[in-house]
């Protein structure tokens, strides 16, 4: 593996490699997209053949031996998977981040809890259990929702707000009236509720999950409010919510080039008019274009000019608030656009759109599911707006709008 400025904006060797690997996969992926939405879940082989990209440990530093791809490699990656299959690279992208969780992990215990960087987390960030401090560690239960990949994973995070002697625990330096962890189990000692029956991402697998009074060792849980490892741009609580944007990209990028396929072979069978020369048809491919060229270079722009600042040694305060906000504001926009690429080019192909079998089924219906996520919520645009008016944003800390 070459080594490179990661500020430069050359991608590394191994970088190249996964890439070249996932834009091979995509083709497979996209021939086996029916079997993984029938499925619900990915099949086993699949994760096999995304572990074999080296997408799941693309998050890994160089001083565990892993590749330490940039997020724009990371969000390209992404983007090939999704090129294929939009779950197969909404699972890629969650597993991937099980290297990001290592900078935040007692570094004592990264290696025993993955010794190897193929290794899967799943899980859901939210506090939505409860964690009984007791000596050595915490007696964790609870249920969380939307559990992408958990059905293949090795270890499962979970948010829980901490508890001592059935009262709610504060920080001990008061910063936190309540406090709140991550808590990492072996996915053994995880109930997983067969519940996923959904409109799209359907073969995510995004199951709800339970844990009842599993016993985690102190060593075993962490927060993003401070890393504990190596000091990189990968070390920010925002790191985890970069390459996601990268699912909605693909699924763009792969409606565009269906609908010019068709475009170049179709002709009006009203007016024997060939779809290449149709107003309609040009100007709505031109409009897309557009779009998703607009939408994709805000994506990287704005995280090329993070990753330039962090890499030689800055933090986000070195960014300008409007720098600051760019990030989150894109990864919004791609999510949105994406969906609305999507629609108009539905639309476009008419009948050829509504068949189960057309791909354009599955994207509208992917697009509609993902914009559900938090991501492309309004909260984004209202805790942007808060920082941008010098008030509290509601998500400061996972869309890195710490003051």
């Amino acid at each position: 593996m070459t080594t490179h400025d990661p500020g430069a904006g050359a991608p590394t060797t191994a970088a190249a490699e996964i890439l070249a690997r996932a834009k091979a996969l995509a083709p497979v992926l996209r021939a086996r997209a029916q079997e993984i939405e029938q499925a619900r879940r990915l099949p086993a082989d699949v994760v096999e053949l995304l572990r074999g990209t080296g997408v799941f440990r693309m998050g890994w530093g160089r001083e565990w031996g892993g590749p330490e791809l940039t997020s724009m490699e990371q969000t390209a990656v992404v983007e090939a998977l999704a090129h294929g299959d939009a779950s197969a690279a909404w699972c890629g992208v969650i597993g991937a981040n099980t290297g990001l969780l290592a900078n935040f992990l007692d570094q004592r215990v990264v290696k025993e809890v993955y010794p190897d960087l193929d290794m899967i987390t799943a899980g859901v960030l939210a506090p939505a259990g409860r964690a009984e401090r007791v000596p050595g560690g915490f007696r964790l239960s609870g249920r969380w929702s939307f559990g992408s990949g958990i059905g293949h994973s090795d270890w499962v995070t979970s948010g829980a707000f901490v508890y001592q002697d059935g009262e709610p625990y504060a920080s001990p330096d008061g910063s936190n009236p309540h406090e709140s962890r991550q808590f990492i189990v072996p996915c053994d000692q995880v109930e997983v509720d067969d519940n996923w029956h959904t409109t799209g991402l359907c073969g995510t697998g995004s199951c709800d999950y339970t844990v009842t009074d599993v016993f985690v060792p102190e060593e075993h849980t962490f927060t993003f409010y401070e890393a504990r490892g190596r000091r990189s741009p990968l070390s920010q609580p925002e790191s985890f919510m970069r390459a996601l944007c990268g699912v909605p990209l693909g699924v763009a990028r792969a409606a565009l080039d269906h609908a010019r396929e068709i475009a170049l072979t179709r002709v009006d069978r009203m007016t024997g008019t060939a779809w290449s020369d149709s107003f309609r048809v040009q100007v709505t491919l031109a409009e897309c274009e557009a779009d998703y060229n607009a939408t994709r270079n805000g994506v990287y722009t704005a995280m090329t000019r993070q990753w330039e600042v962090l890499a030689a040694g800055g933090t986000l305060d070195d960014l300008t608030p409007d720098e600051r906000a760019a990030s989150p504001l894109a990864w919004l926009h791609a999510f949105r656009t994406s969906r609305t690429i999507v629609d108009r080019l539905y639309d476009l192909l008419q009948t050829w759109s509504i068949n189960r079998t057309s791909p354009m089924d599955r994207w509208l219906r992917d697009t509609a599911t993902m914009c559900q996520n938090l991501t492309a919520q309004d909260a984004v645009l209202e805790s942007v707006g808060a920082y941008l008016l010098g008030g509290t944003p509601k998500f400061r800390i996972s869309l890195g709008l710490v003051k």
